[in-house]
């Protein structure tokens, strides 16, 4: 599923014009990005936690000559599903 499956979704199951389907989707993108880029953490009840954790310092492999290649700390985002979502499995 891409955005745009969204905003078909949004606009199939509501009603809204597509313009401003696409203009709430974009909004809670923008919302959960700046979220998680001043390190909040997104918690949607049945769905899922998303979270900024720190990535450490390692020692990764080109894959293509096989030399080592130092990876630098960093952060990254994480998704811990929630409930339901493991009831799919």
């Amino acid at each position: 599923m891409i955005k745009q499956d969204l905003v078909q979704n949004i606009v199939e199951r509501t009603g809204l014009p597509r313009s401003k389907a696409e203009a709430a989707v974009d909004t809670i993108f923008d919302g959960m990005k700046r979220a998680l880029a001043s390190g909040d953490r997104i918690e949607l009840r049945g769905f899922g936690v998303f979270n900024v954790r720190p990535r450490k310092t390692g020692i990764g492999r080109n894959p293509r000559t096989g030399t080592e290649v130092s990876i630098t700390p960093g952060k990254a985002v994480r998704f811990k599903p929630g409930k339901e979502l493991h009831l799919l499995n």
